[in-house]
């Protein structure tokens, strides 16, 4: 996000930021929204399988999942019609709910994910690192 940060200029055309965020996404938004797509459809089942009282936890972090895939989403809409004071809010903001998510997603897992065995278990297929 500090990247994208600075290449804002008030002055610059918008579509040239809009071509650098769309470079951007290629690389960070994709593959973020490729491992939370992972999780939700091949990690979190299996942990719920084996942990049912984390239910509150993985819901927690789908909803997170699906905030950060809309606001990803809007972010090349934003980036053509925003000022560079409403898209720098746009990034703070994906930055504050993704360091949030990741935060709580180590606090709530972390040992759950330590005692798993990847014994049969496709792990780059499980956390979308394909």
């Amino acid at each position: 996000m500090d990247l994208l940060r600075g290449k804002i200029d008030a002055d610059a055309p918008r579509d040239e930021f809009a071509l650098e965020l769309g470079l951007f996404c290629i690389g960070f938004c994709v593959a973020l929204n490729g491992h939370h797509r992972a999780e939700d459809g091949e990690l979190f089942p299996r942990i719920l399988a084996e942990h049912p009282d984390l239910v509150p936890v993985v819901e927690h972090l789908r909803q997170d999942h699906e905030l950060l895939s809309m606001l990803l989403a809007d972010l090349e809409s934003v980036a053509r019609t925003a000022t560079a004071d409403e898209l720098t809010r746009h990034l703070d903001g994906v930055e504050a709910i993704m360091d949030s998510h990741f935060g709580y997603e180590e606090r709530q897992l972390v040992a759950v994910l330590d005692a798993m065995t990847t014994q049969d278990v496709d792990v780059g297929r499980m956390f979308g690192v394909d």
